[in-house]
C-alpha cells in the first residue's frame, strides 16, 4: 500500500489488490456525511478532492457496488449506507 494514499489524504491509484482496494473504498467512504442525499455531481465533486488518477467514475461505481453507496434508480440520488 505503499504511495496508495498520501499524506494529505490523496488517493493516487486504484489498487489492483482487492484487501488494498477495500481500504481505498473505506478512507473514500468516511468523507462523506452519513444520512445525507448526495446527487452524482456532489459525489463526483467530492471524490475529485481525495482522488488524484481522474476516475471519479470508477470510484463512485465501486462505492455503490461495495455496498458503501445506496444510490435511488428514480432520483439518481446517492447516500452513503452506514457508519463504517
Amino acid at each position: 500500500m505503499t504511495g496508495l494514499i498520501t499524506d494529505d489524504g490523496v488517493v493516487t491509484r486504484w489498487p489492483a489488490k482487492a484487501a488494498d482496494r477495500l481500504v481505498v473504498l473505506d478512507f473514500l467512504v468516511a468523507k462523506f456525511e452519513t444520512g445525507r442525499d448526495y446527487s452524482e455531481r456532489e459525489v463526483n465533486d467530492v471524490l475529485k478532492r481525495y482522488h488524484s488518477f481522474g476516475d471519479g467514475a470508477l470510484l463512485r461505481r465501486e462505492l455503490f457496488e461495495s455496498g458503501r453507496f445506496s444510490r435511488n434508480p428514480v432520483t439518481a440520488i446517492y447516500r452513503r449506507a452506514d457508519a463504517r
